[in-house]
């Protein structure tokens, strides 16, 4: 199975820039794994959110495809914990082609891309600028990949 992180926009901070890109170097150990970018919308100050979102969702359709599993990273997706989540991988990993996880830009996802979800899950109750989501998800990627494995990283 290919896992796919999708990001509207490239990622601002260079510290958490080189986190991710450790993570994800890492997760390729396990499986492979890529980061796509949609391009960030320029002039956005004279859209408003409904419009910038609509915008960012239609880049979005454009990138998927019709048999991929898409996951969208929303405050209202179902929570796991670390262990719960590997469980949950390891079953998609088993049915699916190609696992789509999909970070949305700063307003979150249109109506379309709600529709077209095939799952939501959340990080945290808390909120997490969807810059800092792109470290967190690819951490706790990394280590449901190694609790899959049964390797030390993860400690219960």
């Amino acid at each position: 199975m290919k896992t796919i992180l999708l990001l509207v926009g490239k990622t601002a901070n260079k510290h958490f820039t080189a986190g991710i890109n450790d993570y994800s170097e890492r997760i390729s150990h396990y499986m492979p794994f890529e980061i796509q970018y949609i391009p960030e919308l320029k002039n956005t100050r004279k859209l408003t959110e409904e419009q910038q979102k609509n915008m960012e969702g239609e880049l979005i359709m454009k990138v998927l495809h019709p048999s991929d599993t898409v996951v969208l990273l929303d405050e209202h997706g179902k929570e796991f914990r670390s262990v719960e989540y590997a469980e949950w991988l390891e079953r998609k990993r088993n049915i699916s082609r190609k696992l789509v996880f999909v970070i949305g830009g700063p307003y979150g996802f249109s109506e379309e891309i709600y529709n077209r979800a095939n799952e939501k899950i959340s990080l945290s109750k808390m909120t997490f600028s969807h810059q800092m989501v792109r470290l967190i998800f690819t951490e706790q990627l990394y280590r449901a990949c190694t609790i899959i494995k049964g390797e030390p990283y993860h400690h219960e």
